[in-house]
C-alpha cells in the first residue's frame, strides 16, 4: 500500500510497548506475559512504585533482558509523566512508535495486531483504541468518560474523536515526542486526553480502533476523584482557551484546528 506520510513517520517501523507501572505488583508479571508472543520490545516505567512493585519490576527486567527495559522514576509523577518518560525513553532507544498499555490487565492483547496493521500501513497516524465494555465498567466510570467526551468535542468543535481516555495506543514517536518537549501536557489522568485533542489541533492522522476493556474485580485502581477530576477540569479549560484562539481559522479554513 503507497501512502504519503509525513516528518513525523520513520522509513522503517520499529514498535515497542511502554507501559507505565505504580504499585501494579500483583498485575504487570501477567500483563508483560500476555505481550511476550508479539515478540516486540517492552518498555516498563517504574513510577515511584512502592518497594513490592519495585521488586517485581526488577525480577521482570532481569529475566526477560533480552525484550524488557526498565526505566525507574524516584518519585511518583502520575500516569502522564510515567508515559511521557516511557515514551522519551523508546524514542532514545531507537524505536520508531511506542504502543502505550496499561499496567492493570485492562486491555486484551487479542486487540494489539490490529495497532501493528495500522501502524505498518499509516506510520504517521496515532492509532487511539477507543472502548468496548463489559459488564464490569463501573458506572460511575462510564458517566465521567462520557462528561470528558463532551468537553473533548467542545475543545476539538467536532465529535471526530470518539474516546480521549483509553490508553491503548500507538504513538508515532518522533511526532509525539516532539509535542511533549514543545508544549505541556498534563502529568496524570489527565494527559491522554489533552495529548489527543492537542493532536487533532495540529491536523495529524488519527486511526481510532475499538477495544475490549474489562475492569478485573481485583484490579488497583490509581484515579483519585477529587485531585483527578480538578486536574482534568484544568485541562478542560486550557483546551477551551487555546479553541478559542483557533476558532477564526476553524471557521474559515475547515475542520481541522
Amino acid at each position: 500500500m503507497n501512502t504519503v506520510v509525513d516528518d513525523c513517520a520513520l522509513r522503517m517501523v520499529k514498535p515497542c510497548f511502554v507501559i507505565p507501572v505504580y504499585n501494579h505488583e500483583g498485575a504487570i508479571g501477567a500483563t508483560v506475559a500476555s505481550l511476550r508472543e508479539f515478540g516486540l520490545p517492552c518498555v516498563l516505567v517504574n513510577d515511584g512504585s512502592n518497594d513490592a512493585c519495585s521488586l517485581v519490576l526488577q525480577y521482570l527486567a532481569r529475566e526477560h533482558s533480552d525484550w524488557v527495559h526498565l526505566v525507574v522514576r524516584d518519585d511518583n509523577g502520575g500516569k502522564g509523566a510515567a508515559v511521557k518518560t516511557g515514551l522519551r525513553a523508546a524514542h532514545e532507544l531507537g524505536f520508531s512508535h511506542g504502543i502505550q498499555v496499561d499496567a492493570d490487565g485492562q486491555h486484551n492483547p487479542a486487540d494489539i495486531p490490529q495497532f501493528l496493521r495500522h501502524c505498518e500501513m499509516r506510520p504517521d497516524a496515532l492509532i487511539c483504541g477507543y472502548p468496548v465494555y463489559d459488564r464490569s465498567v463501573p458506572m460511575v466510570r462510564l458517566l465521567g468518560r462520557y462528561l470528558t467526551h463532551i468537553w473533548v468535542w467542545i475543545n476539538s468543535l467536532s465529535t471526530e474523536i470518539k474516546d480521549s481516555m483509553c490508553g491503548l495506543r500507538c504513538y508515532p514517536l518522533n511526532c509525539a515526542v516532539a509535542m511533549i518537549n514543545e508544549e505541556f501536557h498534563g502529568n496524570r489522568m489527565d494527559f491522554d486526553p489533552e495529548i489527543l485533542v492537542r493532536w487533532y489541533w495540529r491536523g495529524k492522522p488519527l486511526i481510532q480502533v475499538p477495544v475490549n476493556v474489562s475492569y478485573p474485580a481485583d484490579g488497583v485502581s490509581h484515579f483519585r476523584g477529587l485531585r483527578d477530576n480538578l486536574l482534568i477540569s484544568a485541562m478542560h479549560t486550557r483546551l477551551f482557551f487555546g479553541m478559542l484562539v483557533r476558532l477564526p481559522r476553524r471557521l474559515t479554513s475547515g475542520p481541522k484546528l
